[in-house]
């Protein structure tokens, strides 16, 4: 038995053991109350967390029974101390003997009886210290457990949160789309988070360790992220498809009548000239064939709610409309520019008469047949172009050629 303290050692040390205890006190309280042992307590667990809970939270029990045993010996120490001023010699050695003497009384539940010892009884007394100890190593332990589960959640349950409101807002948003390939993304990404959330409120401790970057819960919720994304590009492109699909069918509508109508402007400005003129290079003119069948289809696929066919069908029928008003415009200026050609042939052939006079050939026999034939050529319809153009040029020449050496001055 240790010896008895003096007055001053018994005062201190019971004023140590309270402060211990109060901090003990508060400590158990805290993680009592704690969001992670929270979460575990009020969740049915499964897995790996539901074992290491199991038994954290035996030790939990264990922990607080071995705390209000302990407690009873600090209360009896402090109730001691408090009369040690006018106590005696006995209050000093029951002080002495309750807290390095083994005065915490802990219940123990049986050992099987092949464990069991002959002297066994249903209760163990050890020391504050003892109790102290044990009480550190549980609480450590459950700590632990409750810590992990709360940083885990803490790390996770954001990132869920946020892509739930995703996918919440991208399905309000694809309301009426109808698009299969999009339905299957919702569907896969709603069991994925489905999936994560149910694992992080009944097993977190499968998804850990936190703040390690490949640990399972953040590489299950990096994928779910992507796949919410996925689906949100998707169902706000075929959206803005949607939105766009009545201004776009409306205008290409317009398009194909505009390039129909300048088919036959320029298929009117080829008959015009094909009576005047003849030219051996001109190919027939394809009209705009299809264009109108397709605008129609395209009310179909609307109708479907086929978006992505629709946007595509869309973008190559703006094109090919596009092309088509291009080639009708230049046909048409390419049947004007041959009349224009032919009028600017007359007037090279008069210019070049007037010239051939000025140079005093007007009676130039020679001069007057090529005049005579190119003149033909040019008023006659329908004109070869081709031909007229040759005569020009020979006529054209001749008349050069009196300025020249040899001819008149």
């Amino acid at each position: 038995m240790n010896a008895p303290m003096t007055w001053d050692k018994a005062a201190a040390a019971a004023a140590a053991a309270m402060s211990e205890r109060d901090n003990i006190q508060a400590n158990l309280l805290d993680l009592d109350t704690s969001f992670g042992k929270r979460l575990l307590a009020g969740a049915k667990l499964t897995g790996q967390t539901k074992q290491l809970w199991d038994a954290a939270s035996a030790q939990l029990t264990s922990l607080w029974e071995t705390f209000n045993a302990y407690s009873v010996v600090v209360d009896r120490v402090a109730e001691l101390a408090a009369d040690i001023g006018r106590g005696s010699g006995a209050k000093i050695a029951e002080i002495t003997s309750l807290l390095s003497g083994p005065s915490v009384r802990l219940t123990t539940a049986p050992a099987p009886l092949g464990e069991r010892e002959l002297t066994a009884g249903p209760s163990a007394d050890i020391t504050i210290a003892a109790a102290v100890s044990a009480m550190k190593h549980a609480y450590a332990n459950i700590g632990a457990v409750c810590g992990a589960a709360e940083a885990i959640w803490n790390e996770i349950a954001d990132g869920l949160k946020e892509a739930g409101a995703g996918l919440d807002q991208a399905e309000r948003q694809a309301a009426g789309l109808a698009d299969t390939d999009l339905t299957s993304m919702f569907g896969i990404a709603r069991a994925n988070l489905g999936q994560l959330r149910d694992t992080l409120n009944t097993n977190p401790l499968a998804l850990g360790p936190a703040g390690d970057s490949g640990n399972p819960g953040l590489q299950a919720l990096a994928s779910l992220r992507l796949r919410v994304a996925e689906a949100v590009k998707r169902a706000s492109e075929l959206d803005r498809l949607r939105t766009e699909a009545i201004r776009r069918i409306a205008a290409v509508t317009a398009a194909v009548a505009t390039a129909t109508s300048a088919w036959q402007d320029a298929m009117a400005a080829q008959q015009r000239v094909a009576v005047k003129i003849t030219d051996a290079s001109a190919q027939p003119l394809a009209g705009p064939g299809d264009l109108a069948g397709r605008v129609a289809t395209l009310g179909r696929l609307q109708a479907a709610a086929r978006w992505s066919e629709l946007a595509a069908e869309l973008t190559a029928l703006e094109k090919e409309v596009a092309a088509a008003q291009r080639r009708y415009k230049d046909a048409q200026g390419a049947a004007n520019a041959k009349l224009g050609r032919r009028d600017e042939m007359r007037g090279l052939l008069d210019a070049y008469k007037a010239k051939a006079a000025a140079l005093g050939a007007a009676e130039d026999e020679r001069l007057s047949d090529l005049y005579d034939q190119a003149h033909d050529m040019l008023w006659t319809a329908p004109c070869d172009i081709t031909a007229a153009a040759s005569a020009v040029a020979s006529y054209q020449q001749a008349v050069l050629t009196l300025g020249g050496p040899g001819g008149r001055s």
